[in-house]
C-alpha cells in the first residue's frame, strides 16, 4: 500500500523565542562609547536615545533592548567605570607611587570626553540621587582600591605609621588633584605640580 505524498508527516520548524535573541557585544560596546559622545557634546539634560542610536549606527530598538531608559543606560556606564580602575603604582617609594598615580589620573581627568562628562554628571548628581550614587561609586571606588593599596604598601616599608584613618589618606591623595582639575577645571597644571603634590602628599600621610 502507498502512501500519498500529501499524506506524509509535515516537518514542524521550530521557532525560536521571541525573548532568545542574543545581544552582541560589538553592538553594546558601540552603544557605551556613543553615551560617551553624546554626553560630552550635548550634556546630560538634552541627551536622547534616537541620538545615542544615531550616533552608534544602530537603531533605538537595539538601545531600549539593553536599557529601560536613557537614565538606566547612563547609570550603567558610569558605575561600569567603578570596575575599569586604575593601575596600583609600585615605584618602590610612597612618593613614588604617588606621582605615577598622579600622572595616570590627570591624564584620565583631562580627556576631553573626560573633563565634559564629569562636571555634567555632577551638576546632574544634585537633582537626581540614582546619579548622584552611581558618580560617587565610579569615582570613589576606583581611587580607593588604588589609595589603599599605596598606603598598605608605604606601611609595609615603614614609610607611615600602621593604622592610619583610611578615609583621611583617601581625601589627603585624591582631594586636591580633583579639586583643581574637575571643580576649578585649571586649563593646564603648573610646571611641577604633580612632583611637588606628591611630595606633599606623602609628607602629609607621613605626619598622619
Amino acid at each position: 500500500m502507498t502512501t500519498n505524498a500529501d499524506e506524509a508527516p509535515k516537518r514542524v520548524r521550530r521557532r525560536a523565542p521571541a525573548g532568545a535573541a542574543v545581544l552582541r557585544e560589538d553592538v553594546t560596546e558601540a552603544i557605551r562609547a556613543a553615551v560617551f559622545e553624546e554626553l560630552a557634546a550635548v550634556g546630560y539634560a538634552r541627551m536622547s536615545i534616537e541620538g545615542i542610536a544615531r550616533r552608534a549606527g544602530v537603531g533605538k530598538t537595539a538601545v531600549y533592548r539593553r536599557w529601560r531608559s536613557k537614565l538606566h543606560l547612563v547609570l550603567d556606564v558610569v558605575s561600569a567605570m567603578a570596575v575599569l580602575g586604575l593601575p596600583v603604582p609600585d615605584t618602590g617609594s610612597l612618593e613614588g607611587d604617588l606621582r605615577l598615580l598622579y600622572e595616570v589620573t590627570s591624564r584620565a581627568l583631562r580627556h576631553p570626553v573626560a573633563s565634559q562628562i564629569i562636571p555634567d554628571l555632577q551638576a546632574e548628581a544634585a537633582r537626581n540621587p540614582d546619579i548622584a550614587e552611581a558618580m560617587q561609586k565610579a569615582l570613589r571606588d576606583g581611587q580607593e582600591g588604588v589609595a589603599s593599596k599605596i598606603v598598605a604598601a608605604a606601611e609595609a616599608r615603614g614609610e607611615v605609621r600602621a593604622g592610619i584613618d583610611p578615609d583621611l589618606a583617601l581625601d589627603l591623595i585624591s582631594g586636591p588633584l580633583y579639586w583643581r582639575a574637575v571643580v576649578i577645571r585649571s586649563p593646564k597644571l603648573p610646571k611641577g605640580y604633580l612632583e611637588n603634590l606628591a611630595r606633599a602628599t606623602a609628607g602629609a600621610l607621613k605626619a598622619l
